[in-house]
């Protein structure tokens, strides 16, 4: 399992998901906040000029995040690092056995990851949340809520297993993937969900045993996507059988045996 490192110049800001830090050096301040980047979380200590109508307005946008992330499943609060009086250390996790990958943003093209990617990026970062669509979303399961990178700078984002880089544009501008198996894509990659197969027999037969469920995510287009090796579900199963379940014979598991 991987970690960052963050080499912190003196006065600059990394910020990180709750539960992704890991240690920093004694110069290093941490502060908590509902806020992001986007919403002035960055910015704290300018307001005069906004008086009572500038902190209301601050104080929605505030509320909109967190409501976002609330909806989205993600975590209330950010962690802000800075460094004080000199260079500074801060290390940062993902929560999975995986890769982490560190993508720069030159604000022409956003970036979108899978829930719970984000990992830590600069300040000059704005994190988002985007919807992939109703439809979509509700077909997609992983694919229906996406995380959204956007100004300029590094941020950080974290996956399970290994991670590979490809183009749909090299294999006939689409592929069709695993919904959990989706880590990243940049702007311009169209996305989307098919149904894996039609009502009929073997459509039944792929959704039932061929471990995919009924839907597989589609990314169009040119750009660069990161997919993993291993998804959340696949490890959820793999733990709990290895937890509660059969254990196999010699003979390969036709005649298993259950402890319980």
């Amino acid at each position: 399992m991987q970690m960052a490192v963050v080499n912190l110049q003196p006065g600059q800001t990394v910020y990180c998901e709750a539960g992704k830090f890991l240690f920093k050096t004694t110069n290093v301040t941490m502060e908590t906040r509902l806020s992001g980047p986007s919403a002035g979380g960055g910015q704290q200590g300018q307001g005069g000029s906004g008086g009572m109508g500038g902190l209301l307005r601050q104080a929605m946008g505030t509320a909109m995040q967190v409501g976002q992330r609330v909806l989205a499943g993600e975590s209330l609060a950010f962690q802000y690092f800075t460094s004080q009086g000199g260079e500074g250390t801060v290390g940062f996790a993902g929560v999975l056995p995986g890769e982490m990958r560190a993508l720069e943003l030159d604000g022409t093209r956003a970036w979108f990851a899978e829930k719970d990617a984000f990992v830590a990026a600069e300040s000059t970062v704005e994190f988002g949340i985007a919807f992939a669509g109703g439809r979509t979303g509700m077909s997609g399961g992983e694919g229906f809520v996406l995380e959204k990178f956007t100004g300029h700078g590094t941020v950080i984002i974290a996956g399970a297993g290994n991670f590979i880089d490809l183009n749909p544009a090299d294999f006939g501008g689409r592929i069709e993937v695993d919904t959990g198996c989706v880590v990243a894509f940049e702007e311009g990659i169209q996305y989307g969900v098919q149904r894996v197969g039609g009502l009929n027999r073997q459509g039944i037969m792929n959704a039932v045993f061929g471990g995919e469920g009924l839907s597989l995510a589609t990314l169009e287009g040119n750009g660069r996507v990161i997919l993993q090796s291993l998804t959340i579900e696949s490890l959820a199963n793999a733990l709990k059988k290895a937890q509660g379940g059969d254990k196999q014979g010699p003979t390969g598991g036709l005649f298993s045996t259950h402890a319980g």
